[in-house]
């Protein structure tokens, strides 16, 4: 069963502008379906099935005449070679407008290459699992915190309906171990990888720090650093970094760890059901997790530049989401619990104090929380999760 996505809107409005559509995101996030929904009329080519890939690596001028366009040219990240033969076809047919639709898995892999190929020809639009508003608009009426960071986002567990979530998000990272990475990068032992994982999965929310990992591991800081890209390219992880301001050097400069889906934390973290997350003492970052991702994925659904950050700075002040919107900023403070009170405003209120001199690009924000009343205290809103909708845009 196909899930509206919201992101359908923006490539509607942009489509005729550009000869190619190229769509990014995690494996399973929805991608196929959604370029299968929007085109349906298209030729439909996946470089997952060994005789297409093969063909494509021999001879792309064989590939296009048994492939005719308009075509969707599914994970064209495993034969990046023939974004320049798009090149030249969408320049011989003087830009025909949405000619090419492709879709990648793998930033690593596909990004540079959009960039020398199709710069100019291309709208890159980013697709991630689903939203609160895509999973609400579905008919989903469970907004239980602890049923959501379980169950995760991804479309598969809302359209077909799969038992145990914890087994799928296994399976996932398996997979993912098993071709994604294999595709990117050499990895010599399986096991270790894996375990990096797990150790990423409990400092979720937490500032990514390479050398600590790297003593754990027993591996080198370098090493460290090309894994996290790869779970980045991959869309596995996201990074949000710190916000920073020319006015003051105390700011923490180093980024947060988050997982694209709490799905894949919990699984990785050994947390299958919603009495486990419950006990859980990391269930409040898991939460963090949820909030920050939903505010990347409503901006990704609009087509608009993420300006996501946190603040922390040395004196320990610290702010979970920052979210820029016409230069200015909002400041969020995420708590898991399901009560609010002044005291979890405290920050907010010593953040602004702190930016007096910039009260005129600062919006007071608010808190998020599990709860269900949406409110005002000492002049902030509380939004409870549902709440959220929409809110980052």
């Amino acid at each position: 069963m196909y899930i509206e996505r919201k992101i359908e809107r923006i490539i509607r409005e942009l489509e005729n502008d550009y000869p190619v559509i190229s769509i990014i995101g995690p494996r399973q996030s929805g991608k196929t379906s959604l370029v299968q929904h929007l085109y349906p009329e298209y030729s439909y080519v996946n470089l997952e099935k060994a005789q297409a890939y093969q063909l494509a690596k021999e001879s792309a001028d064989e590939f296009f005449k048994v492939y005719k366009t308009p075509i969707i040219i599914d994970e064209i990240q495993r034969v990046p070679e023939l974004l320049r033969s798009i090149q030249v076809m969408t320049d011989e047919s003087g830009q025909k407008p949405k000619e090419f639709i492709i879709t990648g898995s793998q930033k690593i892999h596909i990004k540079g290459h959009i960039a020398q190929s199709l710069a100019g020809r291309t709208a890159i639009f980013q697709v991630l699992p689903l939203s609160l508003e895509e999973i609400k608009n579905f008919g989903e009426t469970t907004t239980d915190r602890d049923t959501l960071l379980v169950k995760g986002c991804y479309p598969k567990l809302f359209s077909v309906g799969i038992s145990s979530y914890y087994h799928y998000y296994q399976n996932y990272i398996s997979t993912y171990i098993q071709k994604d990475v294999k595709q990117i990068t050499s990895i010599q032992d399986e096991g270790l990888f894996y375990t990096f994982l797990k150790l990423l999965a409990g400092r979720v929310g937490n500032l990514s720090n390479v050398s600590s990992l790297s003593n754990d591991l027993g591996v080198a800081r370098a090493t460290i650093d090309r894994w996290l890209e790869i779970l980045e390219a991959s869309h596995i992880i996201y990074r949000l970094q710190p916000y920073s301001s020319n006015r003051t050097s105390v700011l923490v400069k180093t980024s947060k760890i988050y997982f694209c889906d709490t799905g894949i934390v919990c699984s990785l973290l050994d947390i299958s059901t919603v009495e486990q997350m419950i006990r859980d003492p990391l269930r409040g970052a898991i939460f963090e997790n949820y909030c920050v991702m939903e505010a990347i994925k409503q901006r990704s659904n609009e087509g608009l530049p993420q300006n996501l950050y946190f603040y922390r700075d040395k004196h320990g002040l610290e702010i979970d989401l920052l979210v820029e919107k016409n230069r200015m900023i909002t400041p969020y403070e995420i708590k898991s619990s399901d009560r609010y009170d002044k005291d979890q405003l405290r920050n907010l209120h010593t953040f602004s104090k702190n930016q007096q001199q910039n009260l005129s690009t600062i919006e007071k924000g608010g808190l998020i929380y599990a709860g269900s009343i949406k409110t005002t205290l000492n002049g902030y809103t509380i939004y409870p999760l549902i709440d959220i909708i929409g809110l980052f845009v």
